[in-house]
C-alpha cells in the first residue's frame, strides 16, 4: 500500500516527484518517436508506412534497400514533407523552451516567447524583404527576418535599460512589438503587388512549407544550444522566477541575468521565425501544462517542454496540411484555434484557485 504524501519524509516527497517527472518524460518520448514516421505518412496524397520507412532507409548511406515505389512517393516524402516534420520538432523545441525562460524572466505563467517583440520585428524584416526589395529568395528572407528579430531585441534592452526590471521588459516588449506590428501592416497596405502582400501575410501567419534540408541545419544548431544550455542554467531560472530578492541571496544578478537569457532566447526564436513564421501559443500554453506534470524546476521543465511543444506542432502541421486539403491552413492559426480555448481554461482556473 503506497505512503500517503503527507506522511512521507522531505526526501521521500522529493524523490517521488522525481520520479513522477521522470515517468513523465518517457511517455513523452515514446509518444514523439513514432510521431514522424506517422505525420510523413498523413496528407493530401497519403503514403503508407512501410514505403514512408523505406524511402528514409534508401536515403541512409550504406543501407542496401530495394526500391519497389515511385519517384512521386520519394519527393513527397523525402524533398517535402520530412524537412518540415523535422522542423516542426526542432521549432517546437525552440518554442517550449523560450517559453519557460521568458516566463521565468517576468515571473508570469503566461508570458510567451513573442511577448518581446522579436516575432514582430522578424515579420518586418521579412515584409522588407519581399516588398520593398523584391527578393523571394527563402535564404534572402530568412536572414532579414533575423536582422528584424535582432533589432528589435536591441530595441526591448534599450528601452528596459541597464537595470531591466521584469515589468520594464514586458512593457518595453509590447511597445517594440507594436511598433513593428504597425510597421508591417504599413509595408503591406503600400505595396502595389497584390502577390506579395498575400506572401507576407501567409508567412507572418506561420508555415513550415518553405522549409528545405538546407534550413534545418542552423535551426538544428538552435534548437540544440538552446535546450542543452536552458537546462544547463535551470538553477538561475529557479532563483529568477522565485524574485529578485531570492536570486541575489543565491549570487544571481538579476538585471544581467535578464539580459543574457533575452538575448540567447530572442537568438533563437529569431530562427524560428524566420525559417517558418510566427506561430504564436505554443511557447505560452505548454510550458504552462507542463509545470502540472513535471512540477517547476526548471531544469526538468525545459526538457519536458521541448518534448511536449515539437509533439504539439508536429501534429499541428498534419492537421494544417490536411484539414482543407489540397489548400494549406496557416499554421499560427492552428496553434490560435488550439490555444486560445486553453489559455481560456487556464486563466479560468487560475482565477478559481485564488
Amino acid at each position: 500500500m503506497p505512503i500517503p504524501d503527507r506522511d512521507r519524509s522531505p526526501r521521500q516527497r522529493l524523490s517521488a516527484r522525481r520520479r513522477r517527472a521522470l515517468r513523465h518524460i518517457l511517455i513523452l518520448l515514446a509518444l514523439l518517436l513514432p510521431a514522424p514516421v506517422l505525420a510523413i505518412a498523413l496528407g493530401p496524397a497519403g503514403v503508407p508506412i512501410p514505403e514512408v520507412l523505406g524511402v528514409i532507409a534508401s536515403h541512409i548511406p550504406g543501407l542496401d534497400v530495394d526500391i519497389t515505389w515511385s519517384r512521386t512517393v520519394d519527393a513527397i516524402v523525402w524533398q517535402t514533407r520530412a524537412p518540415r516534420i523535422i522542423g516542426a520538432i526542432l521549432i517546437g523545441a525552440i518554442l517550449g523552451t523560450s517559453g519557460v525562460v521568458l516566463q521565468a524572466i517576468v515571473r508570469n505563467p503566461l508570458a510567451e516567447p513573442y511577448v518581446l517583440g522579436v516575432s514582430s520585428g522578424a515579420a518586418t524584416g521579412a515584409a522588407v524583404g519581399m516588398v520593398i526589395i523584391g527578393t523571394t529568395n527563402a535564404a534572402g528572407v530568412s536572414g532579414l527576418a533575423f536582422v528584424g528579430a535582432a533589432i528589435a531585441t536591441g530595441l526591448v534592452l534599450l528601452v528596459g535599460g541597464r537595470e531591466a526590471s521584469s515589468l520594464h521588459l514586458v512593457l518595453g516588449g509590447l511597445a517594440v512589438g507594436f511598433g513593428f506590428q504597425a510597421l508591417t501592416n504599413l509595408i503591406v497596405f503600400s505595396s502595389g503587388t497584390p502577390e506579395a502582400s498575400r506572401a507576407v501575410m501567409f508567412w507572418m501567419l506561420g508555415s513550415l512549407g518553405r522549409i528545405s534540408w538546407n534550413d534545418l541545419l542552423v535551426v538544428s544548431v538552435a534548437a540544440v544550444v538552446l535546450v542543452a544550455l536552458m537546462m544547463l542554467l535551470g538553477p538561475v531560472l529557479d532563483a529568477l522566477s522565485s524574485g529578485d530578492s531570492t536570486a541575489r541571496s543565491v549570487g544571481v544578478e538579476p538585471a544581467r541575468a535578464r539580459a543574457f537569457l533575452l538575448i540567447l532566447v530572442s537568438a533563437a526564436v529569431g530562427v524560428a521565425v524566420a525559417t517558418a513564421g510566427s506561430i504564436g501559443f505554443v511557447g505560452l500554453v505548454v510550458p504552462h501544462i507542463m509545470r502540472s506534470f513535471v512540477g517547476h524546476s526548471h531544469r526538468i521543465l525545459v526538457l519536458a517542454s521541448a518534448l511536449a511543444s515539437s509533439l504539439c506542432l508536429v501534429w499541428s502541421d498534419a492537421f494544417a496540411r490536411i484539414a482543407f486539403a489540397p489548400a494549406e491552413l496557416p499554421l499560427g492559426v492552428v496553434t490560435g484555434l488550439i490555444g486560445a480555448p486553453i489559455l481560456v481554461l487556464l486563466v479560468r482556473r487560475m482565477a478559481l484557485n485564488r
